[in-house]
């Protein structure tokens, strides 16, 4: 998929049957998962690809406004539950990660986007998500996901279909 060219978000959208809303969306339609990416300067998370293309380290995201009581997100750890006790996208994410490196549960397969520029995106392809660890970034706790690449893959079924 890495060959489609770009694509705006409601195009990325149409091609994965469900809005997406933010860059973490665990098991939409079709049973895979979708993680948006930057690896812009200015970005807000850390994400990097390998020069490659082989391997993706991908940040985990940030308290939503909801639970940041005011604060600067970027000074709270980022959170692995819900205040009701239900597993953030950081969190699911995470518990397929440990299960994979554990072989309790085969590697969840990612499709990643990455932004261009506002409203453009290029779709990166197929990886499974391999292992994660919780770091500290010198101010906090965060999430870092390894992924790694598993090649092309035909264009996923639109909504319509």
């Amino acid at each position: 998929m890495s060959g489609t060219g770009v694509l705006t978000h409601a195009e990325m959208c149409t091609r994965e049957g469900v809005r997406l809303r933010r860059g973490m969306n665990f098991r939409v339609r079709g049973g895979h998962s979708v993680l948006l990416m930057s690896t812009w300067p200015d970005a807000p998370y850390r994400d990097e690809l390998s020069e490659d293309g082989a391997v993706l380290r991908y940040e985990g995201h940030d308290a939503p406004p909801s639970l940041r009581g005011g604060q600067d997100p970027k000074t709270l750890d980022q959170p692995l539950h819900t205040p009701g006790g239900r597993l953030t996208q950081n969190g699911l994410f995470f518990r397929a990660a440990l299960a994979a490196r554990s072989g309790e549960a085969p590697p969840e397969r990612v499709r990643v986007y990455e932004k261009r520029r506002p409203g453009e995106w290029v779709g990166r392809g197929l990886f499974l998500l391999t292992d994660a660890t919780q770091e500290h970034d010198g101010t906090r706790r965060v999430f870092v996901f390894r992924l790694e690449a598993v090649g092309e893959e035909n264009d996923p079924p639109s909504a319509q279909e």
